[in-house]
């Protein structure tokens, strides 16, 4: 019986048609039933939709029974329908077996879930930056997704940037023996910087405490992560966490009168900061190379040397 993927919009407009297009053919070729929601390509000022279509279309993915209900691409939009999504609902449905998939201003879905429900969802691709990428879509990324609704995936592994190893180099693994620990039954949580951030102080922002929280983001300068990442260490999140795994950040253009200030020196000023590990390379984020993540599970983190894992078994 093939896998059902229900596709819909919840955030910004479908802009880039072709690409779309390319990733719903795509996900046809590798076996899936698609199935695309009524409103999958409206369109109302940047948003897909007014709110009331696109908190329709959430609604409705809640109700397609399908194995994965996957977004057709991020951008911006959900913050500001937080309060009107049905929760239990889209909670409900992942009980039964839905996996809700995306990234980006999803994000503002996913921890607003885990905050009323406790409900887990997946960090992980969307359909047109992801599937329908002019050439072949990363094999990694799609070997995860296959992981995903085949129920196969038990835990994603990478290596660390070697420079949290050099003798000398800034310090990104914890001073125990080796660099070598394991941090067993933590909530993972997280997701991109700049939308987590916007839901600090809300009813929509999870109370997790020692969790493990990942982190990615685009386009934005290393000041601004460390102005965003400086809000969640003042609002007492970070100090709260048994560590923190940092993705992929993308996309930002240094300038000359930044003179060596980068992100490594937004990660080492950010490690003097808490006592919990900060580790860097998670293949996460705006790019292609993506694993999948579940939001809200428990996982255990595993390092030894440069071998970093996040373990969690089956979550259904």
């Amino acid at each position: 019986m093939k896998k059902h993927i229900y596709i819909y919009s919840p955030s910004s407009a479908v802009r880039d048609k072709a690409a779309f297009k390319r990733g719903v053919s795509r996900l046809k070729a590798l076996g899936y039933e698609v199935e695309l929601d009524e409103a999958v390509l409206a369109s109302h000022q940047r948003f897909a939709g007014d709110d009331e279509t696109r908190l329709a279309a959430i609604h409705r993915a809640a109700a397609s029974g399908a194995d994965v209900a996957l977004i057709s691409r991020g951008g911006y939009g959900l913050t500001r329908i937080l309060p009107s999504i049905n929760y239990k609902a889209l909670a409900k449905a992942a009980h039964k077996g839905t996996r809700f998939v995306g990234l980006s201003d999803f994000t503002a879905l996913q921890n607003a879930l885990l905050a009323k429900t406790g409900a887990v969802s997946w960090a992980g691709p969307a359909v047109g930056e992801d599937f329908g990428v002019d050439g072949e879509p990363d094999d990694i990324m799609e070997a995860c997704f296959d992981d995903l609704i085949s129920g196969q995936g038990e835990g994603t592994g990478w290596r660390l940037p070697a420079s949290a190893i050099k003798e000398g180099a800034i310090s990104l693994l914890p001073k125990r023996a080796g660099g070598v620990f394991n941090i067993k039954d933590a909530t993972l949580w997280g997701g991109n910087l700049a939308v987590l951030t916007s839901l600090v102080g809300t009813p929509y922002f999870p109370a997790v405490k020692g969790g493990i929280l990942f982190l990615e983001e685009v386009h934005e300068h290393p000041y601004r992560l460390e102005r965003m990442l400086t809000s969640l260490l003042h609002a007492g999140v970070l100090a709260q966490q048994k560590a923190i795994v940092l993705g992929q950040f993308t996309n930002y253009k240094l300038v000359p009168h930044d003179k060596g200030f980068k992100l490594a020196t937004v990660v080492a000023w950010l490690q003097k900061q808490i006592k919990a590990p900060v580790l860097m390379g998670l293949p996460f984020g705006h790019v292609p190379t993506k694993v999948l993540l579940p939001v809200g599970a428990k996982v255990t983190l595993a390092v030894e040397g440069r071998d970093a894992f996040l373990l969690w078994g089956h979550t259904h």
